[in-house]
């Protein structure tokens, strides 16, 4: 493996460090539906975004709740020494991607039958430190302008 190679690789490694991430499946509701909830928290602050969650009145709030906690707690395992409220953690990312779909028949009149799509989805949500992506930011300007 070259330098070049091997200093990139450091630096990804690096990153990742400061990445933390949870993941649902099958989520029982439209991507849709979902979507809409994870515009919503999308690049804010993970306490804002907990409140945000906690007082909306979509039913999709209450899983997306859950799995930022989940992301959290997953930050907290490891950064044990580092405290939550010190540390500017954002929603860095969060991807909605459809799932399996279910199919179901339901009656309809003469004799017929409706087809009946019962929707899931799966959920990634990235945390971030603000700090880490505004260095990130800077440092690939100043290499464009090279």
């Amino acid at each position: 493996m070259g330098a070049r190679k091997r200093n990139r690789a450091e630096e990804r490694k690096q990153e990742q460090k400061a990445i933390v991430s949870a993941r649902l499946n099958n989520c029982p509701s439209s991507p849709r539906k979902m979507r809409l909830v994870a515009d919503m928290i999308r690049g804010i602050e993970v306490n804002r975004a907990l409140d945000l969650l906690k007082h909306s009145t979509k039913e999709a709030s209450k899983n997306m709740e859950k799995l930022v906690m989940s992301a959290v707690s997953n930050w907290q395992l490891k950064n044990e020494n580092v405290r939550l409220e010190d540390n500017k953690l954002i929603v860095k990312e969060i991807s909605v991607n459809q799932g399996r779909t279910l199919k179901r028949i339901k009656p309809a009149p003469q004799g017929r039958a409706y087809r009946i799509r019962k929707r899931s989805n799966h959920v990634t949500v990235i945390l971030g430190n603000k700090e880490t992506e505004n260095a990130h930011i800077t440092t690939t300007e100043n290499q464009n302008t090279k």
